[in-house]
């Protein structure tokens, strides 16, 4: 069976492309968030993932509010990533982990979620970032992408979301397979970009967040959606992304390591890995 290695969590705001495409990473106003990165990249050096399956949300690359999924899994046999206007170069397509896609694709519709099912699919900076963020050397290992909507309303619940990441964990275990498996969430944390609250970061519900996905995971899940746009802003709920990736590694993970910067591009961003205990 698959062995999976723990979780990463990670802001993907546009900017940060900008940033890496135009060598920034150490000027004074990204190296705090930049710094978080290198303690994980090397605990993934020593835990050789052979594949990832990344949990985030697409922006209108792939998807539009006139067909916008709950929930969507890539089956392809690549990723192709496009230009989307924000003056981030376009990466190579990403390789695929199609055996392990169907794997999951079966696991989960058998678990009574519906999905979306992508043999085709165009990857944006929720994907492509993190995933240069954690292999800069564009060396990052065949993925699954899983796409979790919350930009068209009604979004799924921190309930439901929580669920699905308990059930994927437990279908990754499942693989028929000897690969070790990572799964990155992609996403938040508090931020609204448009509005009266324009600009909105609550810092301390990001800590208290951050803080539950290792003593409490399934804290935040207390909250509606509604209640968690209050808490964490209209795009804040992308924290559903860090939600269901903790999810997959059960009651018990141990913290390997964390950052927390403010502000990014009026967002709050962070970084977060987890191992399996």
């Amino acid at each position: 069976m698959a062995h999976l290695i723990g979780c990463v969590n990670t802001s993907h705001v546009p900017a940060i492309g900008k940033a890496i495409a135009t060598h920034q990473e150490q000027a004074a106003y990204w190296k705090p968030f930049f710094d978080g990165f290198p303690p994980i990249r090397e605990w993934l050096r020593r835990e050789r993932p052979d594949a990832v399956v990344v949990i985030y949300n697409d922006h209108g690359l792939n998807f539009f509010l006139d067909k916008m999924p709950t929930f969507a899994l890539g089956a392809a046999e690549r990723y192709v990533n496009a230009d989307e206007g924000w003056g981030i170069p376009t990466l190579a397509p990403f390789a695929g982990e199609l055996d392990l896609s169907w794997h999951l694709i079966e696991r989960l519709i058998d678990a009574d979620f519906d999905l979306t099912t992508c043999q085709e699919m165009r990857v944006d900076h929720a994907f492509t970032l993190p995933m240069k963020l954690l292999w800069p050397d564009g060396d990052a290992p065949p993925a699954v992408p899983l796409c979790i909507n919350t930009v068209q309303f009604p979004l799924p619940s921190a309930r439901r979301v929580w669920a699905l990441g308990r059930a994927l964990g437990e279908a990754i275990r499942a693989w028929d397979s000897d690969k070790r498996v990572l799964v990155l969430g992609s996403g938040g944390l508090s931020h609204q970009l448009d509005g009266q609250r324009a600009g909105f970061i609550n810092k301390d519900f990001d800590q208290r967040f951050m803080r539950s996905l290792v003593e409490q995971p399934d804290w935040v899940t207390r909250y509606s959606i509604h209640e968690l746009v209050e808490l964490s802003g209209t795009q804040g709920v992308e924290l559903l992304m860090w939600l269901a990736a903790r999810a997959t590694l059960g009651d018990g993970a141990r913290l390997v390591h964390q950052n927390y910067h403010i502000p990014i591009s009026n967002t709050a961003s962070g970084a977060m890995a987890l191992a399996c205990a």
